[in-house]
This record gives C-alpha cells, structure tokens and sequence, in this order.
C-alpha cells in the first residue's frame, strides 16, 4: 500500500493543501511536521504510516487567500463534482457566456456540467436554452479550495 498524497495542516490546523508522500516522510524526519491521520498498522520508521499531518509552527499563509488561479481541476472541486444545471455527476466544463461569442475562461463564466445538461445547452446562454444554476458562482481563494480538497477529497 502506498499513498501519493498527504494533506497538509498548518500548526492551526488549517488545511494548506497537498504534499506528496516522500515529502511528507522527510518533514516527520525532519521533525517539522507530526502525524495527524494515519494509515492502520503500517509504520515508516518510527512514525505511522501518514494520510494528514500536521506542521509544528505555524506558517503565515497569507498567500492562500488570494483568488486561485483558474483551472478545470478547481471548477470540479468548487462545484464538488456536481452539474450547475441538474446536479448529476459533472463530467465536462460549461462556459455561461460561450466562448463563440467572447465567453472567457474565467471563475464567473465557467461552471461543472454534466454532459447531458452541456449538449443541451450547447452553444447558448443558459437562459436561451432554458436551464437555470442551481449554484452561485464564485471565484475562490486558494485556501477556500484547499479546504474543499481536505474535507471532501474532490
């Protein structure tokens, strides 16, 4: 059994993101990070085998509350892998403005669909195709996302 990645708290318990697992074992060696969540009855040396851990001090993080970049990944994890339109499973990417007619890549203008729901629509606003957002668009911060991967694993 080998994990590729452990969540990472900041000494607040804060969650900070992802790191992988070679790092995370060189950060309890190093004696800057203890383990929070681990693995049952696997053992790395003298420390549990880890899923969270946690850092000793506490690391200002304010560059986690500026807007995230966009990315298709952060659309799927803001919207939790839900549609926008129906809430199904969402597979693809829905711009409301749509790019043929000057839509961006944007945290406004995209929201997860799922395929149905964004052939549907096609390239239409959701008004012209009659659906309606069941969700309120948002652009998040990075520790906002963070904290979406850490809860939910999305």
């Amino acid at each position: 059994m080998t994990a590729t990645n452990v969540s990472l708290l900041n000494a607040s318990f804060e969650p900070l993101g992802n790191v992988t697992f070679q790092h995370a074992v060189k950060m309890l060696f190093r004696q800057v990070a203890t383990v929070e969540e681990a693995h049952e009855s696997r053992m790395i040396g003298p420390h549990p085998w880890p899923r969270v851990i946690r850092l000793v001090r506490y690391v200002a993080a304010t560059w986690m509350y500026r807007p995230a970049t966009w990315s298709r990944r952060g659309v799927f994890v803001r919207d939790r892998h839900r549609c926008g339109y129906c809430g199904a499973r969402a597979t693809t990417i829905d711009h409301l403005l749509p790019r043929s007619r000057g839509g961006g890549w944007t945290w406004l203008n995209t929201v997860a669909a799922c395929a149905s729901c964004n052939h549907r629509k096609a390239d239409r606003t959701p008004a012209e195709a009659g659906l309606r957002l069941r969700v309120r668009l948002t652009e998040p911060t990075r520790a906002q996302l963070a904290a979406l991967v850490a809860l939910h694993g999305v």
